[in-house]
C-alpha cells in the first residue's frame, strides 16, 4: 500500500420492569407526546412513551434520525451514528441535508442551551464525506477527492464560514479505505487509518505540524477504534491476520509499537468496541464462547479477574451496540453506567446496563434520537441529542432507574467480595462464559507526565469449560 501525503495549499436476562421509573429535565417539551416505541415483553409500553423534556432550539427544516426508522437485527448490519461527538461532549458535528444539499453543521452542547451551526463552505458535501469535532470548536471534515482525501478545518466566521485547509494522503491503490478514527481525549488531533490489501497506515491528519503525517504501517487490515487512556497516547485497532481478527494497542509515543490486547482463543474474533480510561472497563465483543457467533462481554484493563459474557448482554434477533460509558469510576469499573442501542424489529430504543447489576434496563428513545450518539455525566445523567422537524438541535437528559452505585470504597469492598464468590454463583450461571486474564506483567508505566499506564494484555485467556 503506497500513500502520501499533500501539504496544504493554504493555511445494547429479563428487563426491568421498572423502566418507566425514568426521569428526564430539560427547558422545553417538543409538543405532542411521542408515538410509542412498543416493544411486548421488553417493558416498553406499546401506547405511548413519556414525554421527553429535550433542550434545545427550536426551528423547521430537517429531521433527525429517530427511533422510528426500521432497524437491523443482530444478522444485519446496524447503520453508523448520524453525529459525532468530541471526547469531553462539548461538542457535535454531523452532515446535515437540506434540500438536496449536504453541509456540516456543529452542535454547542457544553451551555445552558444546545444550539447548532451550520458551516457552509461553499458547497455540497459528497455523500462519503466524514466530519468530526475538534476540542476548540473547529470541525474537521474528510472530503474523498480522485486518487485521496482532501482535510480541511471549518469554523463559524459570523455569517459565514471559515476553512483552513490541511493538505490531503494519496491513496493510488483503488483497494484502500481511508476513515476517521473516534475523537482523540485531548480534542487538539485526529487521527485516520488507511485499510489496504495487506496493512494499515495510521495518519495524523490534524494536530500535525505540517499537514497529514503518517504514524504507523500496521501489518493486517484493522477496524474499530478506541482510546484507553486520556492522553491520547493508547489506542485500540481491531487487526485481521490469517482469517482472525485481534484486539491490539498501538502507542503512539513509541512510533507505532503494537502490541497484542485480546486474545481469548486462537480461534476466536475478539474486538474491542468501547474502553473508559477512567475506569478501564472494556466492552467487548468475540465469539469464544459460541464459536461462529460474537457475543458481547467485558473487561477491565490490567485486572486479573475474568472476561465476562452476561445473558443480560443476549437479546434475540436484536443489535446491541454500547455507545457510551459513565466516566470518573476510576476505582469502581463494575459500577459504570453503560448505553447501549438496541436496533431490533419493532425499532430502536436504548439500553441501560452496568455489570454489578447483572441486567438491562430498556428505555424508550426520545424522539429524533440521534441514534447510537450519547454520552454520560459523572454522576449518572445520560444526555442524547436528538433532532426533530420542530427542534432540530436539542438534549434529551435520562436519569435512569437503579443506577446510583454506592460511594467507591462501599463499592469497591462489595465488587472484592463478589469476585471471591464468582465460583459459586456467576460461576454456576455462566460458567463457560469467563476466561481468565494475565496478571500483570509488571512493565510499565509512561515514564513522563501526561501519565499513562501502558495496557496489561489481556491475552492468552482460555475458556476452561468450552
Amino acid at each position: 500500500m503506497t500513500m502520501r501525503a499533500i501539504e496544504p495549499s493554504t493555511g445494547r436476562e429479563v428487563p426491568d420492569q421498572g423502566v418507566s421509573e425514568h426521569g428526564v429535565a430539560g427547558h422545553e417539551v417538543p409538543g405532542p407526546g411521542t408515538p410509542g416505541l412498543g416493544v411486548p415483553g421488553l417493558g416498553i409500553p406499546e401506547s405511548g412513551v413519556p414525554e421527553f423534556e429535550v433542550s434545545g432550539h427550536q426551528g423547521t427544516g430537517r429531521e433527525g434520525t429517530g427511533h422510528g426508522q426500521r432497524a437491523a437485527v443482530a444478522a444485519v448490519a446496524v447503520p453508523p451514528p448520524g453525529c459525532v461527538l468530541s471526547a469531553d461532549g462539548s461538542y457535535g458535528a454531523r452532515l446535515a441535508r437540506e434540500g438536496d444539499s449536504l453541509f456540516p453543521e456543529r452542535w454547542t452542547l457544553d451551555g445552558p442551551e444546545p444550539y447548532a451551526v451550520p458551516l457552509r463552505a461553499g458547497r455540497s458535501e459528497e455523500p462519503g464525506a466524514e466530519v468530526q469535532p475538534m476540542g476548540d470548536g473547529r470541525v474537521l471534515v474528510r472530503r474523498p477527492v480522485d486518487g485521496g482525501h482532501a482535510f480541511s478545518l471549518l469554523y463559524p466566521t459570523g455569517p459565514g464560514t471559515g476553512e483552513v485547509p490541511l493538505g490531503a494522503v494519496v491513496c493510488p491503490d483503488g483497494g484502500t479505505r481511508l476513515r476517521l478514527l473516534p475523537p482523540a481525549p485531548c480534542g487538539r488531533r485526529a487521527y485516520a487509518v488507511a485499510v489496504g490489501p495487506r496493512s494499515t497506515a495510521l495518519w495524523l491528519v490534524a494536530g500535525g505540524a505540517f499537514g497529514p503525517e503518517r504514524v504507523a504501517e500496521i501489518p493486517g487490515r484493522c477496524s474499530g477504534g478506541a482510546w484507553l487512556d486520556r492522553a491520547g497516547r493508547m489506542l485500540s485497532l481491531d487487526r485481521e491476520t490469517g482469517g482472525r481478527t485481534k484486539a491490539v494497542v498501538v502507542d503512539l509515543e513509541r512510533g507505532g509499537e503494537v502490541s497484542p490486547l485480546l486474545e481469548i482463543t486462537e480461534e476466536s474474533d475478539d474486538r474491542v468496541l468501547l474502553a473508559d480510561p477512567d475506569s478501564g472497563l472494556l466492552l467487548i465483543r468475540s465469539d469464544a464462547p459460541s464459536p461462529g457467533r460474537g457475543r458481547l462481554g467485558w473487561g477491565v484493563l490490567g485486572s486479573t479477574l475474568p472476561v465476562r459474557f452476561p445473558a443480560s448482554l443476549r437479546l434475540p434477533d436484536c443489535a446491541v451496540t454500547p455507545f457510551a460509558v459513565q466516566p470518573g469510576q476510576a476505582l469502581t469499573p463494575e459500577g459504570c453506567a453503560v448505553a447501549l442501542r438496541v436496533d431490533g424489529p419493532l425499532g430502536s430504543w436504548v439500553g441501560v446496563w452496568r455489570p454489578a447489576q447483572r441486567r438491562m434496563h430498556h428505555l424508550p428513545a426520545p424522539e429524533g434520537w440521534l441514534a447510537g450518539i450519547g454520552l454520560w455525566t459523572a454522576d449518572g445523567v445520560l444526555r442524547l441529542p436528538c433532532a426533530t422537524p420542530a427542534m432540530p438541535c436539542g438534549v434529551a437528559v435520562l436519569n435512569p432507574p437503579g443506577l446510583n452505585p454506592p460511594g467507591p470504597e462501599r463499592q469497591s469492598e462489595r465488587g472484592r467480595g463478589e469476585d471471591r464468590r464468582e465460583g459459586s454463583s456467576e460461576g454456576r450461571e455462566d460458567s463457560s462464559e469467563k476466561s481468565e486474564l494475565p496478571s500483570p506483567e509488571g512493565e510499565s508505566m509512561a515514564p513522563a507526565a501526561p501519565a499513562a499506564p501502558r495496557p496489561v494484555p489481556l491475552r492468552q485467556a482460555p475458556l476452561g469449560g468450552l
